[in-house]
């Protein structure tokens, strides 16, 4: 019986243990990172930028489990058609710091605002955003239309979430959906991108950078804040109120997609009746490094029909 029990606190107590001697993110760690850094006031954000000084801005938000490195291949294009791009980490991610505590919107937006502030972004932004990044890039231009030309959304959450029974426990469970979490996620998270690399990808090494994500602590505590944050949040009325301010949307959606609903696009459709919508055949949520090049080509014909 006592070797039973020594079982089960052995697998309690091991989730626990990963966590604590995984790396931690800090000067040592950024040491070869690209880009620059940012001293923000919940901490320590990355940040790169690419193309011409005096280029149209363009900010890109990367997604839940995705640091900003999944936006190098559209980051490319975008500065080939004039823009000077921004792409950084969300706190929790990449090289940027770990604070705890709720990602709601407030808590991204004011990652946000501070960054742009540092940067001397003012308006006529351009912003773009990839799944959660589509939630940030959709609550900033509702917030803040005045600074926003332009929003793209690439496979963008906000309209609710795919069903999963387990995930929807760990995010409304306290206490045991952290040690669900935690438990769970790792695994779930390496059999998703060992499917995803039957697919050729435009960012060169992307799913072993992902896997990488997992060897920092608060990673994946990150993901979890996020999910009880802002992606439990319907954005009905910050589309609406987009289209009030007259900000022209560009969405682009995988067909195949497994992550974002089918339904996302008839509400979207239906909260911005002059949002503009692209699918991508045979493709999955990861737009940006699996579709750079459709992704980038759709953007360009979206712009010229603009003007």
């Amino acid at each position: 019986m006592i070797w039973l029990f020594l079982l089960l606190v052995a697998a309690l107590v091991t989730p626990i243990l990963i966590e604590h001697y995984r790396l931690t993110m800090n000067d040592v760690a950024r040491g070869s990172a690209p880009g620059q850094f940012a001293e923000l006031s919940k901490g320590v954000t990355h940040c790169e930028w690419t193309g011409p000084a005096n280029g149209k801005i363009a900010v890109c938000i990367h997604g839940l489990t995705t640091p900003s490195f999944v936006w190098r291949s559209v980051a490319k294009g975008l500065v080939l058609m004039g823009y000077r791009t921004l792409i950084y980490d969300l706190y929790g991610r990449g090289y940027s710091d770990r604070p705890t505590g709720i990602q709601d919107r407030a808590f991204f937006l004011n990652q946000l605002e501070e960054l742009l502030e540092r940067e001397g972004v003012r308006d006529g932004i351009t912003v773009l955003g990839y799944s959660m990044g589509g939630s940030i890039a959709t609550c900033f231009a509702a917030a803040s239309p005045e600074r926003v030309e332009r929003l793209i959304l690439l496979a963008p959450a906000g309209m609710g979430l795919a069903q999963n029974k387990l995930m929807d426990f760990i995010a409304k469970t306290p206490l045991i959906g952290d040690w669900l979490m935690l438990a769970l996620f790792p695994r779930v998270f390496r059999k998703g991108i060992r499917a995803e690399e039957k697919q050729a990808a435009s960012v060169p090494q992307v799913h072993e950078m992902q896997a990488m994500q997992l060897e920092y602590k608060r990673y994946v505590a990150a993901v979890l804040a996020s999910r009880r944050g802002i992606l439990s949040d319907v954005l009905r009325d910050e589309h609406r109120a987009i289209q009030t301010a007259q900000i022209p949307v560009f969405a682009i959606w995988g067909d195949d997609d497994q992550v974002i609903p089918r339904s996302a696009i008839g509400s979207l459709a239906e909260w911005n009746r002059k949002a503009e919508h692209a699918i991508i055949p045979e493709a999955g949520h990861g737009l940006p490094y699996t579709h750079a090049k459709k992704v980038l080509e759709l953007i360009q014909n979206h712009l010229r029909a603009a003007r």
